[in-house]
């Protein structure tokens, strides 16, 4: 009969992906995000797109994370754990600082975890100011701050970023675009090539 509720139909009538609370949801939305943003850039990723590839309604992601923005800051920030693996390379012997810190990118780069919002950040920031205002961001204030003040050497904020131009570029070209030569290099390979320019960018003379 209309109006009759029986004691299992508040369950079957919950709204679809209301589990607030849930820690694994908010997880999950985050994931989801970061694909989106990852594959479909900031403008294309909509939160329709991410609540449907992660389960869940619009308004659970409104709950745990607010607008598109704050979800966005959520998704492509940058995990503590990257930023230490990433000092702790800077901050031994200096005279072969291009090879730890080159292996120490690209594994970055390979690790899902350190990965997603790395990527979210690259291919959003192709067709978005707001996401090539957040890669500035990183390969900027973040990359200097953390390799800058472990340079013994003059002009430590230029070489920082030289050294983290080169290095995106690598990155752009292995894992982004996949350009076949650069993408098909066995890891140990690629940091052999590129570590003498990157020791050369943190300790070598720079031209006058």
């Amino acid at each position: 009969m209309f109006g009759v509720v029986t004691p299992a139909q508040p369950d079957r009538r919950r709204p679809a992906g209301r589990r607030t609370g849930d820690s694994g949801t908010r997880e999950a939305i985050l994931a989801a995000a970061r694909e989106q943003f990852a594959h479909r850039g900031y403008d294309g990723a909509s939160l329709r797109t991410i609540a449907a590839a992660a389960g869940v309604d619009t308004g659970l992601i409104r709950h745990f994370y607010g607008n598109k923005d704050d979800l966005f800051a959520a998704a492509l920030a940058i995990p503590q754990e990257v930023v230490q693996r990433m000092s702790r390379a800077v901050s031994g012997d200096p005279d072969n600082i291009g090879e730890r810190l080159v292996d120490v990118y690209l594994s970055l780069w390979e690790d899902p975890a350190s990965a997603d919002p790395l990527l979210a950040i690259v291919r959003s920031a192709i067709a978005s100011d707001r996401a090539a205002d957040r890669l500035q961001a990183m390969v900027g204030a973040q990359f200097l701050a953390e390799i800058a003040p472990h340079l013994n050497q003059p002009d430590n904020q230029v070489r920082a970023a030289l050294t983290g131009a080169y290095l995106l570029g690598i990155a752009i070209a292995r894992y982004v675009v996949r350009v076949g030569p650069v993408a098909n290099l066995e890891r140990h390979r690629l940091v052999a090539i590129a570590a003498p320019t990157v020791q050369r960018y943190l300790t070598g003379p720079l031209p006058t």
